[in-house]
């Protein structure tokens, strides 16, 4: 097998993630200007309708994409509950109570969450390039809420809302993990149509405000590409090469939620955010750069997902040869081999 076989799956991965962090960090302002007003549930509900009608639209044929099974509905339960209950509904809340700019740097946490739990459920490797880089990410959101701490209590309590919503969603990727080889489309429907029906009853409940139709339609189309695509491109970029790397790409979001915030007209940047941002960034750039590579074996394996025959690890054989990705129950033989390698579904050998 060639070198080329083995870095396209690692380079579609990147730019998949990069496109969900565009989608997600633009998102993050747009929400607090138009959410202004509006109760935590109430928001979060717009949001995920909107992430469910592109999951509804996304929805791929059952000879590309491997269906959603009964037995993935506890695991779609649980991602709702994290990513489209308790994350959504705490950023709404934060975004209320603090900056825009320093709301979004600190939604860099979500990559050190990601990587911690996929560490301690899937075994992914961390060398020490990545534990300095997951210090660097926490040392860099300490001095963001310190810094927010001497803006005032509510400031603060704000920004630790935030944190509480990275905390989810590093729980809700970990979580989605285990679906990334299922459709996409399927997925994002599953988990947004349940998070919008549990905050539409909440918002009921709780009486919050009906919105007007400006700030509703505002927040379904953001919802629609800054939670429903942003999460299609994220579990696609899972598939590619795994739950830590992507959380590290995707890690750039907070910066350009953070860069659209200030052109948006956000003005509370200060010394100590700058200095938060500049270890974040270092954080994600330290990670980004590591390398793995080792012989390693492949057990045989039999799954179902979606596929082509010219990435090095699918070499069966087709009456007729299907073009371009497709899906199916296929077996992999036993073998031996050495090149770099991401924590793929095809590489989750322990170390």
């Amino acid at each position: 097998m060639t070198a080329k076989h083995f870095s396209l799956p690692a380079a579609r991965g990147g730019l998949l993630a990069l496109l969900a962090a565009l989608l997600f960090g633009v998102s993050t302002p747009l929400v607090q200007h138009f959410g202004k007003g509006l109760g935590a549930f109430t928001t979060a509900a717009l949001l995920y309708a909107g992430a469910a009608a592109i999951g509804m639209a996304s929805r791929q044929r059952m000879e590309r994409e491997a269906r959603v099974v009964r037995g993935d509905v506890p695991r779609l339960l649980s991602m709702a509950a994290f990513g489209a209950v308790l994350g959504p509904v705490a950023l709404a809340w934060g975004l209320q109570h603090t900056s825009g700019a320093s709301a979004s740097l600190m939604l860099t946490l979500e990559a050190l969450f990601t990587a911690l739990l996929a560490r301690l459920l899937y075994q992914e490797t961390m060398d020490r390039r990545v534990w300095a880089a997951m210090l660097l990410l926490l040392a860099g959101g300490v001095a963001l809420v310190l810094d927010q701490w001497r803006s005032g209590a509510t400031q603060s309590w704000g920004l630790l809302a935030v944190l509480l919503a990275t905390a989810a969603w590093g729980a809700d990727n970990t979580l989605s993990r285990a679906l990334a080889e299922r459709d996409p489309g399927q997925v994002v429907l599953g988990k947004a149509a349940m998070g919008t029906v549990a905050t539409a009853v909440l918002a009921w409940l709780l009486g919050e405000p009906m919105p007007a139709w400006g700030a509703a339609v505002a927040l379904f189309a953001i919802g629609a590409s800054g939670y429903g695509l942003s999460l299609r491109f994220y579990l696609l970029a899972q598939r590619a090469f795994g739950a830590a790397r992507t959380g590290s790409v995707f890690a750039f979001a907070p910066f350009i939620g953070a860069a659209f915030s200030v052109a948006l007209g956000d003005r509370s940047g200060t010394w100590a955010m700058a200095a938060g941002g500049t270890l974040m960034m270092l954080g994600v750039t330290l990670h980004l750069a590591e390398s793995h590579g080792h012989e390693h074996e492949h057990e045989r394996l039999e799954h179902e997902h979606a596929h082509r025959h010219d990435d090095g690890h699918h070499d069966h054989t087709h009456d007729v040869l299907p073009v371009g990705s497709h899906s199916h129950s296929h077996v992999h033989e036993p073998m031996r081999h050495v090149h770099s390698h991401v924590p793929d579904v095809h590489h989750q050998h322990i170390h």
